[in-house]
């Protein structure tokens, strides 16, 4: 597995060894969010519930906001249906959508579609498998978003901005 680099004093993660169209992990507190990589430090993947409790839409960011200081790694396909440039254009093809659903059409859903051709989701699997598992991962998901919407609220009230404009 090609492990990026990332710099100790800095935040800049150095992509040179990545290839186009590679599938990327990163941890969340509960899950692991999933993008693919389409070159020049870019990422794409279903911003989801990342920012608030609103859907986002699949989008293209930089490698550092996709990976919000978690590091990433890069997720082996061995028998992938598409591989390279494919991976990365049918990525594409999908931004801008907003049709986001946890259990059926997430980050991971979107990859395994881009390189292996099925929607398809294993963390989602898993927690149907193991409802205990789904419940931590849901009060997890729940005191995070908790947590960081006051810490917002309060940095908003702090530099005296709307809420909404850190949010967002």
């Amino acid at each position: 597995m090609s492990q990026p680099e990332k710099s100790g004093c800095t935040d800049v993660v150095f992509t040179r060894n990545l290839s186009i169209g590679a599938h990327l992990v990163t941890k969340r507190p509960g899950y692991l969010h999933h993008g693919i990589y389409i070159g020049n430090g870019r990422v794409i993947h279903y911003a989801g519930l990342s920012r608030s409790l609103a859907r986002g839409p699949i989008e293209a960011v930089s490698i550092e906001h996709f990976s919000a200081g978690s590091g990433f790694q890069v997720v082996p396909h061995p028998h992938a249906q598409y591989t390279g440039l494919e991976v990365a254009r049918r990525a594409a093809s999908r931004l801008g959508e907003q049709d986001y659903r946890l259990l059926t059409n997430n980050c991971e859903h979107l990859c395994l579609w881009c390189v292996i051709g099925q929607r398809k989701s294993d963390q989602v699997d898993a927690c149907i498998r193991n409802p205990a598992r789904a419940l931590r991962v849901l009060l997890t998901l729940f005191v995070y978003v908790l947590i960081r919407d006051r810490m917002l609220a309060s940095l908003a009230r702090t530099l005296d901005v709307p809420f909404p404009a850190l949010n967002g």
